[in-house]
Protein backbone atom coordinates (compact mmCIF):
# COMPACT_ATOMS: atom_id res chain seq x y z
CA UNK A 1 0.00 0.00 0.00
CA UNK A 2 1.39 3.39 -0.62
CA UNK A 3 2.13 5.17 2.62
CA UNK A 4 0.83 8.58 1.13
CA UNK A 5 -2.44 7.70 0.07
CA UNK A 6 -4.58 10.07 2.47
CA UNK A 7 -8.48 9.42 3.01
CA UNK A 8 -10.38 12.62 4.57
CA UNK A 9 -13.36 11.25 6.93
CA UNK A 10 -16.41 13.91 6.85
CA UNK A 11 -17.88 12.83 10.59
CA UNK A 12 -15.35 11.44 13.13
CA UNK A 13 -18.36 9.99 15.35
CA UNK A 14 -19.28 6.58 16.46
CA UNK A 15 -18.55 5.03 13.16
CA UNK A 16 -16.14 7.54 11.49
CA UNK A 17 -13.48 7.21 14.27
CA UNK A 18 -12.87 3.63 14.47
CA UNK A 19 -12.60 3.69 10.89
CA UNK A 20 -9.71 5.87 10.77
CA UNK A 21 -8.40 4.57 13.72
CA UNK A 22 -8.51 0.87 11.51
CA UNK A 23 -7.27 3.09 8.24
CA UNK A 24 -4.46 4.46 9.98
CA UNK A 25 -3.23 1.03 11.18
CA UNK A 26 -3.51 0.00 7.38
CA UNK A 27 -0.96 2.84 6.57
CA UNK A 28 -3.64 5.35 5.51
CA UNK A 29 -2.78 9.30 5.97
CA UNK A 30 -6.15 9.77 7.30
CA UNK A 31 -7.99 13.88 7.71
CA UNK A 32 -10.91 13.94 10.09
CA UNK A 33 -13.86 16.33 11.16
CA UNK A 34 -15.55 17.17 14.16
CA UNK A 35 -17.92 19.38 14.93
CA UNK A 36 -17.11 19.58 18.50
CA UNK A 37 -13.92 21.40 19.22
CA UNK A 38 -13.70 19.08 22.30
CA UNK A 39 -12.93 16.07 20.08
CA UNK A 40 -10.10 18.25 18.02
CA UNK A 41 -7.83 16.64 20.75
CA UNK A 42 -9.43 13.12 20.69
CA UNK A 43 -8.30 13.09 16.97
CA UNK A 44 -5.09 14.53 17.03
CA UNK A 45 -4.36 12.07 20.07
CA UNK A 46 -5.02 9.26 17.62
CA UNK A 47 -3.21 10.35 14.68
CA UNK A 48 -6.13 11.81 12.69
CA UNK A 49 -5.24 14.71 11.41
CA UNK A 50 -7.82 17.23 13.29
CA UNK A 51 -10.80 19.64 11.05
CA UNK A 52 -13.29 21.32 12.71
CA UNK A 53 -15.70 21.70 10.17
CA UNK A 54 -19.69 22.55 10.41
CA UNK A 55 -20.66 22.98 6.66
CA UNK A 56 -21.79 26.30 7.34
CA UNK A 57 -19.63 28.72 6.13
CA UNK A 58 -16.40 27.31 6.60
CA UNK A 59 -13.64 29.72 5.71
CA UNK A 60 -13.33 27.88 2.45
CA UNK A 61 -9.10 27.16 2.95
CA UNK A 62 -10.01 24.97 5.89
CA UNK A 63 -12.25 23.01 3.98
CA UNK A 64 -10.62 23.22 1.28
CA UNK A 65 -7.40 21.55 2.42
CA UNK A 66 -9.71 19.15 4.27
CA UNK A 67 -10.79 17.65 0.76
CA UNK A 68 -7.34 17.64 -0.60
CA UNK A 69 -7.25 14.07 -0.77
CA UNK A 70 -7.57 10.87 -2.40
CA UNK A 71 -10.96 9.22 -0.99
CA UNK A 72 -13.30 11.44 0.45
CA UNK A 73 -15.39 9.02 3.28
CA UNK A 74 -19.21 11.08 4.18
CA UNK A 75 -20.19 9.80 7.29
CA UNK A 76 -22.86 11.76 9.70
CA UNK A 77 -26.16 11.29 9.45
CA UNK A 78 -29.20 13.42 9.18
CA UNK A 79 -30.81 14.49 12.47
CA UNK A 80 -34.12 13.81 11.70
CA UNK A 81 -35.49 13.96 14.85
CA UNK A 82 -34.12 16.96 15.45
CA UNK A 83 -36.01 18.81 12.95
CA UNK A 84 -32.61 19.32 10.51
CA UNK A 85 -33.06 17.11 7.84
CA UNK A 86 -33.61 20.26 5.38
CA UNK A 87 -30.05 21.53 7.31
CA UNK A 88 -28.62 17.97 6.54
CA UNK A 89 -29.40 18.42 2.42
CA UNK A 90 -28.03 21.94 2.54
CA UNK A 91 -24.49 20.96 4.08
CA UNK A 92 -24.64 18.16 1.20
CA UNK A 93 -25.08 20.76 -1.32
CA UNK A 94 -22.52 23.25 0.55
CA UNK A 95 -20.22 20.32 0.09
CA UNK A 96 -20.94 19.47 -3.23
CA UNK A 97 -19.89 22.63 -4.29
CA UNK A 98 -16.71 22.62 -2.97
CA UNK A 99 -15.60 19.33 -4.16
CA UNK A 100 -16.38 20.50 -7.86
CA UNK A 101 -12.94 22.63 -6.62
CA UNK A 102 -11.24 19.67 -5.01
CA UNK A 103 -8.85 17.35 -6.36
CA UNK A 104 -9.89 13.89 -4.64
CA UNK A 105 -10.46 10.71 -6.83
CA UNK A 106 -13.14 9.36 -5.20
CA UNK A 107 -15.74 9.56 -2.89
CA UNK A 108 -17.85 6.96 -0.44
CA UNK A 109 -21.61 8.34 1.31
CA UNK A 110 -22.29 6.06 4.51
CA UNK A 111 -26.07 6.38 3.78
CA UNK A 112 -29.55 4.07 5.20
CA UNK A 113 -31.49 1.14 4.64
CA UNK A 114 -34.28 3.99 6.43
CA UNK A 115 -34.73 5.03 2.56
CA UNK A 116 -36.93 2.16 1.63
CA UNK A 117 -40.30 1.64 2.32
CA UNK A 118 -41.85 -0.74 4.50
CA UNK A 119 -42.97 -4.03 1.51
CA UNK A 120 -43.98 -6.19 3.62
CA UNK A 121 -41.23 -7.99 1.67
CA UNK A 122 -37.45 -7.82 0.81
CA UNK A 123 -35.83 -4.93 -0.68
CA UNK A 124 -33.02 -4.84 -3.15
CA UNK A 125 -31.27 -1.23 -4.19
CA UNK A 126 -33.20 -1.37 -6.95
CA UNK A 127 -36.32 -0.88 -4.70
CA UNK A 128 -37.98 2.45 -5.15
CA UNK A 129 -37.32 4.74 -1.90
CA UNK A 130 -39.70 5.51 0.48
CA UNK A 131 -41.78 9.36 1.10
CA UNK A 132 -40.66 10.13 4.30
CA UNK A 133 -38.82 12.54 4.94
CA UNK A 134 -35.98 10.99 5.69
CA UNK A 135 -35.78 8.83 2.77
CA UNK A 136 -36.12 11.54 0.98
CA UNK A 137 -33.60 13.71 2.42
CA UNK A 138 -31.17 10.83 2.18
CA UNK A 139 -32.49 10.31 -1.96
CA UNK A 140 -31.51 14.33 -2.72
CA UNK A 141 -27.97 13.45 -0.67
CA UNK A 142 -27.57 10.96 -2.55
CA UNK A 143 -27.84 11.97 -5.93
CA UNK A 144 -26.38 15.41 -5.18
CA UNK A 145 -23.23 13.53 -5.02
CA UNK A 146 -23.85 11.29 -7.46
CA UNK A 147 -23.84 14.03 -10.08
CA UNK A 148 -20.69 15.42 -9.57
CA UNK A 149 -17.85 14.33 -11.70
CA UNK A 150 -16.44 12.21 -9.38
CA UNK A 151 -16.64 8.15 -8.73
CA UNK A 152 -19.24 7.80 -6.09
CA UNK A 153 -20.12 4.78 -4.01
CA UNK A 154 -23.35 4.68 -1.60
CA UNK A 155 -23.12 2.48 1.26
CA UNK A 156 -26.20 2.01 2.78
CA UNK A 157 -25.88 0.38 6.45
CA UNK A 158 -28.98 -0.78 8.41
CA UNK A 159 -29.55 -0.53 12.11
CA UNK A 160 -25.45 0.13 13.23
CA UNK A 161 -25.00 -1.77 16.85
CA UNK A 162 -21.66 -2.94 18.55
CA UNK A 163 -19.76 -2.45 21.74
CA UNK A 164 -21.10 0.67 23.69
CA UNK A 165 -24.07 0.71 21.33
CA UNK A 166 -26.13 -2.12 22.83
CA UNK A 167 -29.58 -3.14 21.26
CA UNK A 168 -30.46 -4.53 25.08
CA UNK A 169 -30.55 -0.78 26.37
CA UNK A 170 -33.29 0.57 23.57
CA UNK A 171 -35.88 -0.93 24.71
CA UNK A 172 -35.55 -2.68 28.05
CA UNK A 173 -38.34 -2.41 30.37
CA UNK A 174 -40.37 -0.34 27.35
CA UNK A 175 -44.43 -1.85 27.37
CA UNK A 176 -46.69 -2.12 24.44
CA UNK A 177 -43.90 -2.02 21.88
CA UNK A 178 -45.57 -2.34 18.46
CA UNK A 179 -44.85 -5.02 15.57
CA UNK A 180 -43.45 -7.89 17.58
CA UNK A 181 -43.21 -10.10 14.68
CA UNK A 182 -41.63 -7.67 12.72
CA UNK A 183 -37.68 -8.81 11.11
CA UNK A 184 -34.83 -6.71 12.50
CA UNK A 185 -32.32 -5.16 10.23
CA UNK A 186 -29.20 -4.94 12.06
CA UNK A 187 -25.21 -4.68 11.30
CA UNK A 188 -22.10 -4.84 13.87
CA UNK A 189 -20.02 -2.20 13.75
CA UNK A 190 -17.16 -5.02 12.90
CA UNK A 191 -19.01 -5.61 9.53
CA UNK A 192 -19.40 -1.82 8.74
CA UNK A 193 -15.27 -1.24 9.23
CA UNK A 194 -14.42 -4.15 7.36
CA UNK A 195 -17.11 -3.70 4.46
CA UNK A 196 -15.40 -0.29 4.11
CA UNK A 197 -11.74 -1.51 3.73
CA UNK A 198 -12.91 -3.89 0.92
CA UNK A 199 -14.75 -1.30 -1.09
CA UNK A 200 -11.56 1.39 -0.42
CA UNK A 201 -9.25 -2.26 -1.20
CA UNK A 202 -11.11 -3.45 -4.66
CA UNK A 203 -11.78 -0.01 -5.62
CA UNK A 204 -15.61 -0.60 -6.18
CA UNK A 205 -16.87 2.63 -7.11
CA UNK A 206 -19.90 3.99 -8.91
CA UNK A 207 -21.83 1.46 -6.83
CA UNK A 208 -25.05 1.24 -4.34
CA UNK A 209 -24.57 -1.45 -1.63
CA UNK A 210 -26.81 -2.47 0.90
CA UNK A 211 -24.89 -3.69 3.97
CA UNK A 212 -27.15 -6.00 6.54
CA UNK A 213 -26.98 -8.78 8.64
CA UNK A 214 -27.79 -12.22 6.78
CA UNK A 215 -30.64 -13.13 8.91
CA UNK A 216 -33.37 -11.04 10.72
CA UNK A 217 -35.14 -13.00 13.63
CA UNK A 218 -38.09 -11.11 14.90
CA UNK A 219 -38.27 -8.14 16.80
CA UNK A 220 -39.70 -9.55 20.14
CA UNK A 221 -37.77 -12.41 20.29
CA UNK A 222 -34.47 -10.39 19.62
CA UNK A 223 -35.23 -7.49 21.80
CA UNK A 224 -36.00 -9.56 24.45
CA UNK A 225 -33.24 -11.86 24.49
CA UNK A 226 -30.82 -8.89 24.03
CA UNK A 227 -32.24 -7.01 27.34
CA UNK A 228 -31.67 -10.68 29.02
CA UNK A 229 -28.25 -10.55 28.06
CA UNK A 230 -27.15 -7.24 29.95
CA UNK A 231 -29.29 -8.62 33.49
CA UNK A 232 -32.43 -5.71 32.24
CA UNK A 233 -36.08 -5.91 32.50
CA UNK A 234 -37.48 -7.53 29.30
CA UNK A 235 -39.66 -5.26 26.79
CA UNK A 236 -43.19 -6.34 26.35
CA UNK A 237 -44.79 -5.57 23.18
CA UNK A 238 -48.35 -4.98 21.68
CA UNK A 239 -50.26 -8.16 20.12
CA UNK A 240 -49.72 -8.74 16.35
CA UNK A 241 -51.53 -6.23 14.08
CA UNK A 242 -53.13 -6.57 11.01
CA UNK A 243 -51.52 -3.16 9.97
CA UNK A 244 -48.05 -3.73 11.04
CA UNK A 245 -45.67 -3.07 8.71
CA UNK A 246 -41.86 -4.41 7.62
CA UNK A 247 -38.93 -5.02 5.25
CA UNK A 248 -36.30 -7.18 4.81
CA UNK A 249 -32.82 -5.57 3.31
CA UNK A 250 -31.21 -7.52 0.85
CA UNK A 251 -27.08 -7.91 0.88
CA UNK A 252 -26.62 -10.42 -1.80
CA UNK A 253 -25.27 -7.47 -4.54
CA UNK A 254 -22.61 -6.36 -1.73
CA UNK A 255 -21.72 -10.29 -0.86
CA UNK A 256 -21.53 -11.79 -4.40
CA UNK A 257 -19.65 -8.21 -5.97
CA UNK A 258 -17.18 -7.73 -2.79
CA UNK A 259 -16.79 -11.45 -2.17
CA UNK A 260 -17.95 -10.72 1.45
CA UNK A 261 -18.81 -12.80 3.99
CA UNK A 262 -20.70 -11.34 7.42
CA UNK A 263 -18.47 -11.40 10.33
CA UNK A 264 -21.45 -11.21 12.59
CA UNK A 265 -24.25 -12.69 9.99
CA UNK A 266 -26.82 -13.34 13.00
CA UNK A 267 -27.69 -10.59 15.36
CA UNK A 268 -29.18 -13.04 18.23
CA UNK A 269 -24.91 -13.70 18.68
CA UNK A 270 -24.45 -10.23 18.74
CA UNK A 271 -25.40 -9.66 22.21
CA UNK A 272 -22.76 -12.33 23.18
CA UNK A 273 -20.10 -10.39 21.43
CA UNK A 274 -21.53 -6.78 22.55
CA UNK A 275 -20.82 -8.57 26.12
CA UNK A 276 -17.35 -9.37 26.14
CA UNK A 277 -16.39 -5.81 24.96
Amino acid sequence: MQTDKKISILGCGWLGLPLAKMLLQKGYLVKGSTTSPSKLDILSSAGIQPYLIHLAGEPTNKLADFLQTDLLIISFPPKIRAGKGEDYVQQINFLVESIQEASLKNILFISSTSIYPDTNSTVTELTIPAASLTAQYLVQAEKALQRTSIPTTILRFSGLIGYDRHPGRFFAGKENLPNPLGPVNLIHLDDCLQIINVIIEQQKWDEVYNACADTHPQRQEFYTAATAALGLPPPHFADPNLNDTFKIINSEKLKKELYYRFIYPDPMFFKEVLLNT
